[in-house]
């Protein structure tokens, strides 16, 4: 019986220290992501690029319309953060 308690201790040890190895690792990486979106922010979007959604497509041989139901889904699914920058038909 005294290896079956040495094993649970070993085993509740091991558990509790990969939980607080786990629990600094969140906390060191949103620390890092706090940091980098406070001192190295996203470029913002130029009015221009939001005009003319299809100026980056690549593709001319695309209708107005299509480019612009296109480039609304993705803002839509995407929160307004996505930007559509090559149409390729596969």
């Amino acid at each position: 019986m005294d290896n079956f308690e040495l094993g649970l201790l070993l085993m509740v040890v091991g558990m509790t220290t990969v939980f607080a190895i786990l629990l600094l690792v969140i906390g060191l990486g949103k620390g890092l992501i706090f940091l980098v979106n406070k001192y190295a922010p996203e470029e913002a979007v130029t009015s221009k690029a939001m005009r003319n959604p299809s100026a980056g497509s690549g593709n001319s041989n695309l209708p107005g319309q299509t480019t612009a139901a296109i480039v609304a889904a993705v803002s839509a699914l995407t929160g307004g953060n996505g930007k559509v920058t090559k149409i390729e038909k596969q």
